[in-house]
């Protein structure tokens, strides 16, 4: 996330096209590629003025212009600030989507994306009552690296005993979040401390604080956990859809080497959704989906606690 201002030029992206074919198209998982093509294309094709989508007090709170809450995070300054972002999300998403399942990832994207919004804006507030400065209602912030902050703690937390390198130096992952907020501070003054500052906040809400937990609960509990699910399969089918059908081999997701804890909950939500045993049918969804056919309200419920118990 950076402060608005302006600067141009294309060697970004040819380095990011580069990057992208090095790693090979069908290795990057569908959201991260779909995420990323939104990026570059409102890059090159912007459906309004930077201005226009950058986040601040004063025009999303004063004003009531919440729409900059959902354009900020996809909009960049410039070729370099879109290549550094995009190219870090690349490697976080290859990491983090096959571990989550895309459609969770999906969803999970997009709540960050609006949560940091949100707590950038509460950020910005909270300075300019203690300070009594009004410049900082005013500023006015662009760019996908706030949720970055938040998906690397996310990382970081998948991997507490490994280390990372911030800008050549070996940090514990646990502090690694930290020290990149702090260093790209000092050696790049024109990016957004507040904007960075939020991502983590989000990050550790979701790792340490109850947004995890009320994610899940929403999704196991609220409706049969049937539309949360819903809403998050609707976003990864409208992102995938971006990209075209992808075929998947028959033993298994091409991304994924395991179920881990996330994507065993995730299939316990689906599969609480099934009917297993009997001849009752089951009808597709476009996303391919199983729900059941005529079952009771009270029949799915018992189903799904006695599914997710296992996960808890």
């Amino acid at each position: 996330m950076r402060s608005r201002q302006r600067g141009g030029g294309q060697l970004g992206l040819i380095l990011l096209a580069s990057q992208v074919f090095q790693m090979g198209v069908e290795n990057i998982p569908p959201v991260t590629l779909a995420v990323l093509g939104l990026n570059v294309y409102l890059f090159l094709v912007p459906n309004v003025p930077l201005f226009q989508a950058c986040i601040s007090v004063q025009q999303a709170y004063w004003r009531g212009d919440w729409r900059r809450l959902v354009l900020s995070p996809l909009h960049h300054l410039d070729d370099w600030h879109l290549y550094f972002n995009m190219a870090s999300f690349l490697w976080k998403g290859v990491k983090l989507e096959p571990r989550l399942g895309s459609s969770f990832y999906a969803c999970l994207l997009a709540v960050f994306s609006l949560l940091t919004g949100v707590i950038y804006l509460l950020l910005e507030m909270v300075l300019s009552e203690i300070t009594q400065d009004p410049s900082y209602s005013i500023q006015c912030a662009v760019g996908f690296s706030g949720v970055l902050f938040a998906l690397k703690v996310l990382s970081n937390h998948y991997h507490p005993g490994g280390v990372s390198y911030v800008m050549g130096v070996p940090v514990a992952n646990r502090y690694a979040s930290w020290v990149e907020l702090v260093l790209i501070h000092v050696t790049s003054p024109g990016t957004s401390f507040v904007g960075h500052l939020a991502g983590i906040l989000v990050g550790l809400l979701y790792t340490a604080g109850p947004l995890k937990i009320i994610m899940r609960t929403i999704a196991g509990f609220v409706m049969n956990g049937y539309h949360l699910q819903s809403f998050c399969t609707l976003i990864y089918g409208c992102l995938s859809s971006t990209m075209g059908p992808r075929v998947h081999p028959q033993n298994g997701h091409p991304y994924t080497g395991g179920l881990s804890e996330d994507e065993q909950y995730e299939a316990a939500i689906r599969a609480s959704l099934n009917v297993k045993g009997g001849s009752t049918q089951r009808r597709q969804t476009s996303y391919g989906f199983n729900i059941p056919g005529e079952l009771t309200p009270e029949e799915i419920r018992r189903r799904r606690l006695q599914r997710i118990d296992h996960f808890d």
